[in-house]
């Protein structure tokens, strides 16, 4: 049985710039995600989605498959469900598993957990949603992307972590969670460096400084 695991990732968000790209002990946001993954034993094979080449370069550097995002897939508002059709299509598997890299503090467990129920029932959500799982079968014939059906399949597992990071401060106390106390003199505005070149030898040069800023929204903020 082939499992792949995703992350469906952009490179804007409305409350947090530049979120998946952020560092997190010493790594992207992305990055930890993608090890996260591949700490899964369920999962054989690991697909970024994504429309940016920033994304693109640090899901390369962390050994991910990336898959490029038609423009009809690139919005904010653009479900779920459409996106792991588009992954699947292009990686055909038994089950797809999406990881939300939000949720920093997800145990692998978790992730090999919903692929296990997914088997049984066809798709497994996590509580909280960190992840969720499908067979191939049950995204081929998905009907009402908006309203998941997953939800009827859902488990409960604290090992998911309880942050889903969003704002700053999210970020921060994911922080505290994991280390015990935020590092002192943490700035409020972080200079990221975009990769140039490629392969090994590829590091972060400073190109654009930007502002941390919390902005309160209704809205599901998109992967």
């Amino acid at each position: 049985m082939h499992v792949v695991g995703s992350i469906i990732a952009r490179v804007g968000s409305k409350r947090l710039t530049y979120k998946n790209l952020l560092p997190f002990q010493g790594k992207p946001l992305l990055g930890l995600g993608i090890e996260i993954l591949r700490g899964a034993s369920r999962v054989d094979e690991i697909v970024v989605s994504t429309e940016s080449e920033l994304i693109t370069r640090v899901a390369l550097e962390f050994g991910a498959t990336v898959l490029c995002r038609p423009e009809a897939l690139e919005g904010d508002d653009v479900p779920s469900v459409p996106v792991f059709q588009h992954i699947v299509s292009h990686h055909p598997c038994d089950i797809h598993v999406n990881f939300n890299i939000n949720f920093r503090l997800c145990d692998p467990l978790v992730i090999n957990r919903a692929v296990e129920l997914a088997i049984q029932n066809g798709e497994a959500l996590s509580k909280p949603y960190a992840a969720w799982a499908q067979t191939s079968e049950c995204l081929e014939n998905y009907r009402d992307t908006i309203n998941i059906s997953a939800h009827q399949h859902g488990f409960e597992d604290s090992r998911a972590g309880l942050i889903d990071i969003h704002t700053f401060e999210d970020l921060l106390e994911t922080y505290r969670l994991k280390q015990g106390e935020a590092p002192e003199g943490l700035p409020q505005v972080f200079s990221f460096e975009s990769i140039q070149g490629g392969g090994s030898g590829s590091r972060y040069t400073t190109q654009r400084t930007f502002s941390i800023r919390s902005e309160k929204t209704t809205r599901y903020d998109s992967y």
